[in-house]
């Protein structure tokens, strides 16, 4: 009924307000949505592979864990680049920033922008993004604080595009699974993926475009929304700082334990150990920026900015108070991946796009299936490894009689359709949001479908161009 008195002017905004009331009406809790997709996905492998009841039990069984490590890596990265936010150094450069930052619409550009530079260099560093937001809804009035984290969350979207984005990075991988299973007879460079005409035309999409176009759904009002009126404890204002609270735990004499606990020296030497094998990594691997080597660099970090051992254990402990759904929602999440592995729902749908894709439409009909496969299998490493030795079977029967060099022409844009679908489908469902919540939900009363409404736009826009261009721009 709302879109009906919808005018043209102020359409844009009309319409996000109309999307965000939508989520919030029908949108649940993140924990319910995984287990609603979980019988969604079980109900798709009944219907369609008529899988037993107890076959999907079991798949989903199977899944469970597949995804702790990954788990494990999201927290560790999290408040380990959460801890470097809480230094007082950190802190110093988001208040010289913040002088020159003095409207939210500043704010939402500069976020999404920074956002988008960051995530090109590692997915990880949406934790970065997360801490500059936060310390910046802070310090600057009138942020409507609920869409200031889907700007956040939207520029997580270039982490595909970039140096860790898994899919061309699995195709340039010497004895992949791809290869040993036959699938491929040769790995796939990145001249074909990352550095192609259509992968740079991408990067300029989301890093130039998108700023424009947040900065163009930006809400008028920010009424109820700022972050000091969502604040439902005093966690952001802590009335100690690290250092004071450091100070406030030793004892009331000299004593060796607290000499160790407060030792500048020791946490130094630990610091030294760590650069110098940071440099070790790098100059013998390239810029290498993997999950682990993200971890112990922010740990590294973390322990030379804050510089005793105590002061680092405060900042860790609170950095991790917020982390609890990444812990139990991981495993529902892995369950599905599990479900649409083990059952053969992903090899399915590889089989449909075979059967109806062309030439000319294999593009489209991979970005397609990459951002539906999303819903059940939130990883991109995760959804091609169920997806892609169907997806690539599939273009190589499409190709059928072309030069080699053609196929794999195809072969890679098809696989960067698939990456560059799952990462857009994010926009509408919250798993990676779990990422962003624990830093920029710390002492919030907020949920998901708080959030959401505000990327159903941004989605059908990026859609339809990024569509257009998977199909026409040359790769």
């Amino acid at each position: 009924m709302d879109i009906i008195h919808l005018k043209p002017k102020g359409m844009i905004h009309q319409l996000g307000a109309l999307f965000s009331r939508v989520y919030l009406r029908y949108m649940p809790n993140a924990f319910v949505f995984a287990i609603l997709l979980t019988f969604i996905t079980g109900f798709g492998s009944y219907i369609w592979l008529e899988a037993s009841l107890f076959e999907i039990i079991k798949s989903w069984y199977h899944g469970f864990f597949d995804l702790i490590s990954f788990a494990m890596q999201i927290v560790l990265i999290i408040i380990t680049g959460f801890s470097i936010a809480l230094s007082p150094a950190v802190k110093k450069g988001i208040d010289a920033l913040s002088k020159h930052i003095k409207t939210p619409t500043q704010v939402y550009f500069l976020v999404v922008f920074i956002g988008m530079i960051l995530s090109l260099v590692s997915f990880g560093w949406l934790v970065i993004t997360s801490v500059l937001a936060r310390e910046l809804a802070l310090r600057v009035k009138g942020i409507n604080y609920p869409f200031l984290i889907a700007c956040v969350y939207f520029s997580f979207n270039s982490w595909v595009l970039g140096l860790s984005s898994s899919i061309p990075l699995l195709l340039n991988s010497e004895n992949n699974f791809l290869i040993e299973n036959g699938v491929l007879s040769d790995i796939i460079p990145t001249s074909f993926t990352l550095q192609s005409s259509l992968n740079i035309a991408m990067i300029f999409l989301l890093v130039i475009v998108a700023p424009f176009v947040m900065f163009l759904l930006r809400p008028k009002s920010s009424e109820n929304k700022e972050l000091k009126d969502l604040l439902v404890s005093n966690e952001s204002k802590n009335k100690q700082t690290i250092k004071e609270e450091a100070v406030s735990l030793n004892l009331p004499y000299r004593t060796l334990s607290d000499s160790l606990n407060n030792s500048v020296i020791l946490q130094m030497i630990v610091v030294l150990m760590g650069l110098s094998y940071i440099i070790f990594h790098f100059s013998t691997k390239g810029l290498d920026l993997n999950f682990n080597i993200m971890i112990f660099i922010f740990l590294i970090i973390g322990m030379l900015l804050h510089k005793t051992p105590t002061r680092y254990v405060i900042s860790m402990k609170r950095s991790s108070s917020n982390i609890s759904g990444i812990l139990f929602q991981y495993p529902f999440y892995a369950g599905i991946m599990g479900i649409m592995l083990y059952t053969g729902l992903g090899d399915r749908l590889g089989e449909v796009m075979a059967s109806i894709a062309t030439l000319e439409t294999y593009p489209f009909f991979a970005y397609l299936i990459g951002g539906i496969v999303n819903f059940a299998i939130p990883s991109a490493g995760g959804e091609f490894a169920v997806i892609g030795p169907s997806l690539i079977n599939a273009i190589t029967e499409i190709g059928v009689g072309l030069p080699q060099e053609k196929i794999t022409a195809m072969i890679a844009r098809a696989s960067l359709s698939t990456a560059y679908g799952e990462s857009l489908s994010n926009m509408l469902q919250p798993f990676y949001l779990l990422i962003v919540m624990p830093i920029m939900g710390k002492g919030v009363k907020l949920q998901a479908r708080d959030i959401m409404g505000y990327l159903v736009i941004p989605f059908i826009i990026f859609f339809i161009i990024q569509s257009l261009l998977i199909v026409y721009w040359p790769l």
